[in-house]
């Protein structure tokens, strides 16, 4: 014997939802390249309102001063889609990793101010795309090390690990208004 009606019922349940999707996607053409160059981070709550126009940041009502971190090598972005059908949530976790070569007095004060706030951050990769971390909710650190290494290749320096937790995926944000409010003060650690 086979049972229909709980199914039907099921389908037409979900048809009915205002969920609708707008456009397809085309493969492009292998040009895009991995890896984050640079990382911005301001205070929480300077940002202000944004204006967001197709799913970018064009400018922020507030006067927000964007420190700048230069990176390279194994720093890394990733956002988790976490949905649930059962409890009809959607939200997405973004996960900052950064490195940082050398150990020095200055950045590892900074970084002790980063892992205590709960900044806003911006991360530049290397195909000029500029993404906001935590407009609503701000940046966590959640973990990280200060490490010397053992064998003469292995990193002398900081590793932080950034959480932001967010309704809608990393906005894109247009450079120059990041850029525009940039700090000129950056430690050199070599100094």
């Amino acid at each position: 014997m086979v049972i229909i009606l709980p199914t039907l019922f099921y389908l037409k349940q979900y048809k009915t939802m205002a969920c609708s999707l707008t456009t397809g996607r085309k493969v492009p053409c292998k040009s895009a390249v991995g890896g984050i160059k640079t990382i911005y981070f301001a205070d929480y709550g300077t940002l202000g309102d944004a204006t967001i126009s197709a799913g970018e940041i064009t400018a922020f009502a507030g006067t927000p001063s964007w420190f700048q971190f230069d990176v390279k090598g194994s720093s890394s972005l990733e956002t988790a889609i976490n949905s649930s059908r059962e409890n009809g949530t959607t939200f997405y976790e973004s996960t900052l990793t950064m490195s940082l070569t050398f150990q020095d007095k200055a950045t590892q004060e900074e970084l002790k101010l980063i892992a205590h706030a709960r900044p806003h951050a911006v991360v530049e990769d290397y195909n000029g795309n500029y993404f906001l971390l935590g407009l609503e909710h701000g940046a966590e650190v959640t973990g990280g090390s200060i490490t010397s290494g053992a064998a003469m290749g292995d990193l002398s320096g900081y590793s932080l690990t950034i959480v932001a937790q967010e309704t809608a995926p990393p906005y894109f944000v247009v450079p120059a208004v990041i850029t525009a409010d940039a700090s000129a003060t950056q430690i050199d650690p070599t100094a």
